[in-house]
């Protein structure tokens, strides 16, 4: 069973920045796919940034002026760093990790952030 735990979040002002974390109980460099998704209250799930296995990150919407996902292979981490924060961007962030054959997802259990206008 794979373990995906969050950690970083809590209340910044706008204009701040964060660095989220997400460990893993397995080696990050086996999963074909890693990467941060978030939910706003009483909205969808949105995918933030993906990694591949390669190391190629993508981004959706204009998000990759703001936001950057890393990872630390050798500490089987996932990071997220976010600068100026809106507070649009209040939301709990979720890390995920995915395996393309057989199909797996696996998440974190999210982390709060709360951005203060």
């Amino acid at each position: 069973q794979v373990q995906l735990v969050e950690s970083g979040g809590g209340v910044v002002q706008a204009g701040g920045s964060l660095r989220l974390s997400c460990a893993s109980s397995r080696r990050i460099a086996s999963f074909n796919f890693v990467g941060w998704y978030r939910q706003a209250a009483g909205e969808e799930r949105e995918m933030v940034a993906r990694m591949t296995d390669g190391g190629r990150a993508d981004y959706t919407d204009n998000k990759e002026g703001r936001f950057a996902i890393s990872k630390d292979n050798g500490r089987n981490i996932i990071y997220l760093n976010i600068k100026d924060l809106k507070p649009e961007d209040t939301a709990v962030y979720y890390c995920y990790a995915a395996d393309v054959t057989p199909r797996r997802n696996f998440w974190g259990q999210g982390t709060q952030v709360t951005v203060s206008s």
